[in-house]
């Protein structure tokens, strides 16, 4: 059964394993993975962040994902990160850990969030959930970029 449940520094070592799997096709496309990919040390420190939200994803108590949540001013919220092991996408999943962010975020006015240009199954994803692209990020010295999403509620 899938759950999603607030993480804690006690599982950022198995977070970073399932972020090291889930980005492994970003570090053969680009030739590395996002922010804090890779160091424990880095990962760890995300839960000291006071406008930081981490969630973990678990199927029958083993952690399968990863959602890292920065909250921003004005009901505004960031989604740095989501992930999912590989053995474990394109199962429904990433749709239920959005829903469980709308919910548990249900004052939200904005959701913003980025993705690299080539993640072309996210940015299907993204649009599906009604999320749209606002603009990029300009190329970066070896030509990557990120596409900008965002997603507005008119809720008080």
């Amino acid at each position: 059964m899938i759950t999603i449940t607030k993480a804690s520094k006690d599982d950022a070592e198995e977070l970073l394993a399932v972020k090291i799997d889930a980005f492994s096709e970003d570090v053969k496309l680009y030739g590395y993975g996002p922010d804090e990919y890779g160091s424990l040390e880095k990962q760890i420190a995300i839960f000291d962040k006071k406008y930081v939200r981490y969630f973990k994803i678990s199927n029958d108590n083993k952690i399968i994902g990863g959602l890292c949540v920065y909250v921003r001013e004005n009901k505004h919220y960031h989604l740095a990160a989501i992930y999912i092991a590989q053995d474990y996408q394109n199962m429904g999943i990433g749709s239920k850990a959005f829903e469980f962010l709308f919910k548990e975020f249900d004052d939200a006015k904005k959701w913003t969030l980025d993705t690299p240009y080539l993640s072309f199954r996210n940015h299907h994803f993204y649009e599906k959930l009604k999320f749209i692209k606002v603009g990029e990020t300009a190329p970066e010295s070896d030509g990557f970029y990120l596409f900008l999403y965002e997603k507005c509620f008119n809720n008080n």
